[in-house]
């Protein structure tokens, strides 16, 4: 990449699907077919080349993100996988945020899944041009088309057909190109591509009408074209699609079978041809030091500006995933940015990575557009703007969720507890929704985490990668608290005197006001007091004060030390006495004022409730909904897929904890479900 053009020469793509929908498989196709890997390795034999962990490998799901490169048709794919389990969201999200377009897989039997949503969620976030791949269309009860309709349905976008899987000719029909493109040989690789049989191509009119109409809605003369019944020429089509794709109006859709070898090409075909190259991008909007907004084109001009969206311990040393939006990096290279707490940090970059899956190879240059390991930094963490020194400023951090379950662990030895202290400060740094805490009322260390799967990997983790024995206690929902009704409070802060005569009596009040606010709303503080005797304003030193000293009552709740949610703090009266009313002092009383509010606030704990989707036979279908009733679960749709039922429903964390085992139970091992955090709130 040494100039601008060679920059349309390159997707920076992602592949992301609830989990099981089959994108590892798809990927594997994708690094076959391209000719970047010589074997395709499946997923069931524990020998994909992107799980290349240990772990992966063991469960069979994608655990962390993947970064490898493939060429098609003089292009390059910069590609990462991600994982499809809800525990491992942050790598979704993470990748989303430096990606410039996605792949996403469904299961061409379940169509749209709860992870789906999220997925499409985080993607929207990222407003990033999108593909879908209609993947395991050899199922029985697989539908295309109800697909298609979940995705407009549930989505609200707009599908645009592009291939059509045709399972009993082993190949799918092309809609633009009027084509139709077998697959054969040992793997899927020779491509046959014929006109399509009149009789099948009648049989897709409708599809064909739903494709011509969502490229109509982007160009006028081809709308033109459309209602005069003509057909439009594929190229004009093609580019009326791109700019729908590129502007978020529609989404191009291939069905197919990645497991059975077929529609992959195609789909490859519409990342060149739909996809963004980084300069199709809008710029990326940095904050600066004074406030300001800088835009950042992709150039390799200019000072440096990367993003740091990943760390990983890579065979014991820490390494650092960035993508560069500007500028040029090199070995060597000193780099400065600004820490999540704010400080400056510089550091030297002492080596360049390429990576494909588990492997590196050394790079003498990084530039615009690349996304690159790099070594030698201690410090910099996800989220941090690597920066030329000088030119310091601040890319969009990166979102991080609250983890929603604990265990209690300790090391099995007892000498190796400053060792599980190091590692575990070790892997916090990789995974940011990892938490390591202290239970305020036992002293016991607990590990926190977004889910069961989340802690279990972690735990296998630290024994395989660091030798590390730890024993662990029984799951425990993490909490958090609110009020459930208005409260005020008055709070005098008066220490004992000192005893020095000439030193003014150390003495401030604070009254404040709570109210209960709805589910989601947050925290809300308001700092408008009234202030005795003067009337004046509080001056910013004095406003942080009191604002910091609410932060810390509100991070640790009168119930059980939880994070209090979901209400409004008004600070109504300050009372100043003079010299004595020091900024300590201030904060003392207002804290003081907080505690009385939130104790006699009819404070209530809230757990984490889950949107869950259960997957069970139709004739088990009886037997799990009783036992969903019976974990007073909320039970809010059913829908049959063929000889399958999928159930919607909400359900609090502490009631489905070893609910994998019971619903192998109660299915005789057919059913599953998956679930992701909606809320915190009142059981």
């Amino acid at each position: 990449m040494k100039n601008p053009s060679r920059l349309s020469h390159v997707r920076n793509i992602g592949v992301a699907a609830h989990v099981d929908a089959g994108k590892t498989t798809l990927t594997e196709r994708i690094l076959f077919y391209t000719g970047a890997s010589y074997k395709i390795g499946e997923v069931h034999d524990g020998a994909a080349h992107m799980d290349y962990l240990a772990e992966e490998q063991r469960h069979g799901i994608t655990i962390t993100a993947a970064v490898t490169k493939a060429p098609w048709r003089d292009h390059l794919l910069q590609l990462i996988d991600t994982p499809g389990h809800v525990d491992f969201t942050i790598e979704v999200e993470r990748a989303m945020r430096v990606l410039d377009g996605c792949i996403l897989v469904l299961d061409g039997v379940r169509g749209v899944e709860p992870q789906t949503e999220t997925v499409w969620r985080q993607r929207s976030h990222f407003k990033l041009p999108t593909l879908f791949f209609v993947n395991k269309m050899d199922r029985p009860g697989a539908d295309f088309v109800r697909s298609l309709a979940a995705i407009r349905q549930r989505l609200k976008t707009e599908p645009a057909p592009i291939t059509v899987p045709v399972m009993e000719l082993g190949g799918v029909v092309h809609l633009i190109d009027q084509t139709l493109i077998r697959f054969t040989g040992e793997q899927g690789e020779m491509v046959i591509v014929e006109p399509c049989p009149d009789p099948l191509w009648v049989s897709l009119a409708d599809l064909r009408e739903s494709l011509l109409l969502a490229a109509a809605e982007i160009d006028d003369e081809l709308a033109e074209c459309v209602l005069a019944n003509e057909a439009p020429a594929p190229e004009a089509l093609r580019t009326a699609i791109r700019r729908g794709t590129l502007a978020g109006l529609l989404c191009p859709c291939y069905g197919g079978s990645a497991l059975r070898n077929l529609g992959v090409q195609p789909l490859l075909d519409g990342v060149l041809d739909f996809l963004p190259a980084p300069l199709d991008r809008p710029p990326a909007i940095a904050d600066l030091p004074d406030g300001a907004q800088e835009s950042i084109h992709m150039s390799n001009d200019g000072p440096l500006a990367a993003l740091a969206f990943k760390v990983q311990l890579w065979e014991g040393r820490r390494h650092v995933f960035a993508r560069l939006y500007r500028g040029v990096l090199k070995p060597g290279d000193t780099v400065e940015f600004r820490t999540g707490d704010g400080r400056l940090q510089h550091e030297q970059v002492a080596r360049l990575f390429e990576v494909d899956a588990g492997k590196k190879t050394r790079l003498d240059q990084a530039e615009a557009g690349q996304i690159v390991l790099l070594a030698g930094l201690r410090f910099a963490a996800t989220g941090d703007t690597l920066c030329t020194p000088g030119h310091v400023l601040n890319l969009e951090r990166i979102a991080t969720h609250a983890p929603v379950l604990g265990l209690a662990i300790e090391p099995a030895a007892g000498t190796d507890e400053d060792k599980l202290l190091e590692i575990l400060h070790k892997v916090q740094q990789e995974d940011p929704t990892l938490r390591v805490e202290e239970d305020p009322e036992t002293g016991q260390r607990l590990l926190r985490g977004m889910g069961e799967l989340h802690l279990q990997i972690v735990l296998e983790r630290l024994e395989r990668e660091f030798g590390l024995q730890v024993r662990s206690g029984r799951p425990a929902v993490a909490v958090r608290e609110t009020i459930r009704r208005a409260a005020r409070a008055d709070a005098l802060f008066a220490p004992p005197p000192i005893s020095d005569p000439r030193q003014p009596d150390r003495m401030a009040r604070v009254t404040v006001a709570l109210e209960p606010l709805s589910r989601g709303a947050g925290e809300r503080i308001l700092l408008k007091p009234q202030i005795l005797p003067t009337g004046s304003e509080l001056t910013p030193a004095q406003s942080h004060a009191i604002e910091e000293a609410i932060k810390g009552a509100l991070a640790s709740g009168p119930l059980q030390g939880a994070q209090v949610l979901d209400l409004l703090v008004e600070v109504i009266e300050v009372e100043l006495f003079g010299q004595g009313s020091t900024l300590e002092v201030l904060a003392a009383a207002a804290g003081k004022a907080m505690r009385q509010a939130l104790e006699s606030a009819q404070p209530a704990l809230m757990h984490p409730i889950m949107r869950v989707e259960v997957v069970a036979p139709e004739v088990s279908l009886g037997v799990v909904l009783g036992d969903l009733q019976a974990r007073q679960a909320i039970i809010q749709d059913t829908a049959p897929h063929g000889d399958q039922v999928a159930i919607q429903l909400e359900a609090a964390l502490d009631t489905l904890l070893g609910y994998t085992t019971s619903l192998r139970s109660l299915t005789q091992g057919r059913g599953q479900f998956s679930m992701e955090f909606d809320r915190f709130d009142l059981c």
